[in-house]
């Protein structure tokens, strides 16, 4: 009787917890697009080499379709009829990279036509943009569907730039993602750009004190300020490596030299958790390649559809029932 209790409590934990997770596998496209590795890296390589950005890009895709109803690729839904675009939601304003994922959807499309989901080409073009621009590499996992649906308000409610650190840390606990992972996968940051709009209330008047923000370094934000001609100008998030997936991320904040408020937050909020967390993985490279890569894997895994669930996009901006129709793309 006991054996059978603790076999049918393992059976409703896999109901809750496992049913999606234990679907995806590393070898789910060996039989039907064995190459597909090949081609995406090949694809990121491409868009790389035209476009610095293009790996911060990719990654902040992979982030925001995660944190809003999950790995579905619903990130990725223009406007349509019973579609309100998620990329109208406050959190996506700016977002860049749809035509990035449209090639590299394309190219495996021409190999593996119908079999590959978008949200899968999300998670493996966003681990080669890391490991290309010198970050870790790790096996992805397969198997995510397409989401039919998007969440506009939910990718209204995305982690802000603006944010201190318990709001940010509740956003990620809300998706079982700990203060850990929080500061693991804001290292992500180590390169690409930030608008000025995000990040120049710090410079006088912060939060309505009549000073700048207190915890930006006098001499980085007078950088800043000078780099700053205009809102939309846009400043590295890296100082001092800007295209390069590294640790710099964290001594920066550990200078004052975090860019966002929701960065420095990481380090700056006495007797938070965080800071022990950022002085270890600005220790060592290592240290930090190997939390990132796990929380990686871990945000990756967020609720995706699996089985028969969703659908394997063609288009990655439409459902299939519509085709290629044109939408709007978010330069």
């Amino acid at each position: 009787m006991a054996s059978f209790n603790v076999a049918a409590f393992l059976f409703f934990l896999g109901l809750l917890f496992g049913a999606s997770f234990a679907q995806l596998t590393e070898d789910f496209y060996d039989q039907t697009c064995p190459r597909l590795p090949n081609i995406v890296r090949r694809e990121v390589k491409r868009a790389i080499e035209s476009d610095i950005r293009a790996g911060a890009k990719l990654i902040r895709l992979h982030f925001h379709d995660c944190f809003v109803q999950g790995c579905d690729g619903s990130v990725l839904l223009v406007d349509a009829p019973g579609i309100e675009s998620e990329l109208n939601g406050l959190g996506n304003l700016g977002i860049q990279g749809l035509e990035i994922v449209a090639a590299i959807k394309a190219a495996v499309e021409r190999e593996c036509p119908g079999v590959v989901s978008c949200a899968d080409i999300l998670a493996q073009a966003s681990k080669d943009s890391v490991d290309v621009q010198g970050g870790p590499s790790w096996r992805v996992l397969y198997g995510r569907r397409d989401s039919r649906t998007a969440n506009k308000t939910g990718a209204d409610e995305l982690p802000s730039p603006f944010e201190t650190l318990e709001p940010l840390k509740k956003k990620f606990e809300a998706l079982g993602l700990n203060s850990t992972d929080l500061v693991a996968l804001s290292g992500a940051h180590t390169f690409g750009r930030s608008r000025c709009r995000f990040f120049n209330g710090r410079f006088s008047n912060f939060s309505g004190s009549g000073q700048p923000d207190p915890t930006l370094d006098p001499t980085y934000r007078q950088e800043l300020e000078r780099a700053c001609t205009n809102e939309d100008t846009r400043v590295n998030f890296d100082p001092t490596t800007p295209d390069t997936f590294d640790k710099n991320y964290y001594t920066n904040l550990q200078a004052n030299r975090g860019l966002l408020t929701s960065d420095q937050s990481l380090f700056s909020e006495a007797g938070a958790d965080t800071v022990d967390t950022v002085n270890l993985l600005a220790s060592r490279e290592g240290t930090f390649l190997r939390f990132f890569r796990r929380s990686m894997i871990k945000m990756g895994n967020i609720r995706p559809l699996t089985g028969n669930q969703g659908e394997i996009r063609t288009n990655c901006s439409r459902l299939n029932d519509l085709g290629a129709q044109p939408g709007h793309d978010v330069m």
